[in-house]
């Protein structure tokens, strides 16, 4: 969502960056560049017009001439601002409040109201061990019911079960009474919506509101529909008091102006984000580390986040002691790569790290497919238990059957063996005493590799680490970060860093 502004700010702010001082001129010129990135971008006037004034005070100020380097530190007031727009701290989801604590979604009909119900419902069980009631009072849209139903089965949460004839209001008191009685702790109610606002869906939604008194009243907005979702945001919450808006929507082409207005015209936070349609696609907004994004800083945060839920750490203690002996096989590499997809595949990862995001162009152009995943992992199910333990036994005759059965070819299969032995080599030197220990080595003991999960003082030292190449710089990342190919900035020489150079999907070309 936000790709667009992230370009249009980065290339304006580089500009800044490269000059040994800055004059109130400067300043005012890129300042223009940056209002008008705003306004394409669709951030509501009234927001850009403070904005860029906040920032121009504070980069003309004494905080720039005391700067050894101003264009860093006018990133860094850029970077401040942007997340007081966003609502300076992450504000989650409140459950503080008697069970079951009633949660009441609002919005206009196609917003994904039912889904985010489902997303949310999902996300309390299995992250705030909370158990979990959902009840649909759309008794207008066809099947709106049965929606939810089924979402229900999918994520695993009970729902109401369904009495034809009961009106919202009767539904809400019926979902209420079932919970207290099912002993849940959380109810979430998800109202009717329309195609457009009108007075019949305020007052429903209030009739509802006035009899379960919900502890969170959740607006649903889709953030492709840019300031209508401002304006949706500002009449609801005129009727029925808002208390934070799930944005939904946020992985597709949007402009990112939606989000920028919300926190600004309103005083309501965003509380989550939608990325995709499959259930756990969602994110905590956090206004820190969504502007961190939006001026290519990364998510390191974010980043080990994802890895943290993909990675069984029993299993990553076991695959450490492996690799310390020496004794990285097949399967093991098969539960690694299996692992890299589960976290998004290598775009979505290099996307998180501090610098990377501003060569996501040159990324893309260097095939970062991730199929290969899939087509290497079948290929190593193809071989027998005995070849996956002693890859060596791969004489030629073998590799033209695992490629007959895994539709590949034996260059395949060759380009996966190498890929092997180079990573066998690098885990092996992740796994020795600390003096001998590669630039990766605090990553791979984070991801439980050294023994235990990440700490919260392992997260903040891992982004202090990852981050400290200040705003906008590549950070902590080691200087030729592996497999990338050339032609990368004269930041990056010899390409991205030090992965082996056939992890799967980069360079080369891509299966048709």
């Amino acid at each position: 969502m936000f790709d667009t502004l992230s370009d249009r700010l980065g290339g304006i702010l580089d500009k800044l960056k490269r000059r040994g001082a800055l004059t109130e001129a400067d300043v005012g010129e890129a300042m223009r560049e940056v209002r008008r990135a705003l306004i394409e971008a669709d951030v509501a006037l009234d927001v850009v017009r403070s904005f860029t004034d906040r920032v121009k005070n504070r980069a003309v100020g004494v905080e720039v001439i005391k700067s050894v380097t101003p264009g860093q530190m006018v990133v860094k007031i850029v970077h401040d601002e942007l997340v007081a727009t966003l609502g300076s701290d992450a504000d989650p989801i409140d459950l503080n409040a008697p069970a079951p604590v009633p949660i009441l979604m609002v919005g206009l009909q196609g917003s994904g109201k039912t889904t985010s119900t489902a997303k949310i419902a999902k996300r309390l069980t299995e992250r705030g061990k909370r158990k979990v009631l959902m009840a649909s009072l759309d008794t207008r849209r066809p099947a709106a019911m049965e929606q939810l139903a089924t979402l229900g089965k999918q994520v695993e949460v009970a729902t109401l079960p369904i009495v034809a004839g009961q009106s919202a209001v009767q539904i809400a008191r019926r979902a209420i009474e079932a919970a207290k009685l099912g002993g849940y702790d959380v109810v979430m109610l998800d109202t009717a919506g329309r195609v457009t606002l009108d007075e019949a869906l305020m007052a429903e939604v209030a009739e509802v509101k006035a009899a379960t008194n919900p502890h969170e009243v959740l607006l649903v907005a889709d953030s492709l529909t840019g300031q209508d979702a401002v304006i949706t945001a500002k009449a609801f919450d005129g009727r029925v008091g808002l208390t934070g808006i799930v944005l939904t929507r946020a992985d597709g082409d949007g402009r990112g102006g939606a989000a920028l207005s919300m926190r600004a015209v309103t005083g309501k936070p965003i509380k989550l984000l939608g990325t995709g349609e499959k259930m756990d696609a969602l994110e905590d907004f956090d206004p820190h580390r969504v502007a961190g994004r939006i001026l290519g800083m990364g998510d390191v945060v974010a980043l080990v986040e994802k890895a943290a839920e993909a990675i069984d750490i029993e299993q990553a203690k076991i695959t450490a002691d492996r690799m310390r002996k020496g004794t990285f096989d097949l399967d093991d590499l098969r539960s690694q790569l299996q692992q890299m997809a589960k976290m998004g595949g290598l775009g979505g990862l290099m996307g998180m790290l501090p610098g990377v995001a501003k060569m996501k162009n040159q990324i893309a152009s260097a095939n970062l497919d991730d199929k290969v995943f899939k087509r290497q992992v079948a290929i190593i199910n193809s071989m027998t238990p005995k070849e996956r333990r002693a890859p060596k036994l791969l004489d030629a005759s073998r590799k033209r059957r695992i490629a007959a059965g895994s539709g590949t070819k034996v260059e395949e299969i060759n380009r996966l063996l190498k890929m092997h032995r180079q990573m066998a080599d690098v885990m092996k030197s992740l796994g020795g005493p600390a003096g001998k220990r590669g630039p990766l080595a605090g990553l791979a003991g984070m991801m439980g590799f050294g023994g235990g999960g990440p700490s919260p003082e392992m997260l903040k030292d891992m982004a202090d680490k990852m981050g400290a190449g200040g705003p906008g710089g590549a950070g902590g990342l080691p200087p030729n970060f592996p497999g990338l190919p050339g032609g990368l900035p004269p930041k990056f020489p010899g390409g991205l860093p030090g992965l082996p150079k056939g992890l799967p999907g980069l360079g080369g070309s891509k299966k048709k």
